[in-house]
């Protein structure tokens, strides 16, 4: 019997260092009315409705929801898309000396190697973003 194949995917942790705490990064990050602030793929109508949350993407309309409530700085986010596709989203707030550091976890997804590159990089984008605007909030 041949070997199983390996279901391991391709991941990149992209990272960013921000002067505020976990609990900061946190309580922006989880309300999803900030999303157009900082996440260029969502930054467009970003609606509540009936305790659920959508945006207007460069996909479509695509639903977002974060993990539970939680005091661990877990900020994990599923992403329906148009189709009912789910991309799941890992991304923490850690506690670092002097801040935090915001890691967010690309997965490659079968994506070919141009196209994880562009995401590895909009997720980059994305995280300096919510850096400056973090940065820029603190006193």
């Amino acid at each position: 019997m041949p070997p199983e194949e390996s279901r391991h995917e391709e991941s990149r942790h992209v990272s960013v260092f921000v002067q505020c705490s976990p609990a900061e990064v946190y309580t922006y990050v989880v309300d999803p009315a900030h999303l157009p602030e900082w996440a260029a793929g969502l930054a467009a109508g970003v609606v509540q409705e009936g305790g659920r949350w959508f945006a207007d993407s460069p996909m479509g309309r695509v639903e977002i929801a974060f993990a539970p409530g939680n005091d661990l700085g877990v900020l994990d986010h599923d992403v329906t898309m148009p189709d009912g596709r789910v991309t799941s989203n890992p991304l923490r707030a850690v506690a670092a000396p002097g801040g935090s550091e915001v890691i967010f976890t690309v997965r490659r997804a079968g994506a070919s190697d141009e196209d994880f590159a562009r995401d590895v990089a909009a997720v980059r984008a994305d995280l300096e973003t919510l850096r400056r605007v973090l940065d820029a909030r603190r006193p």
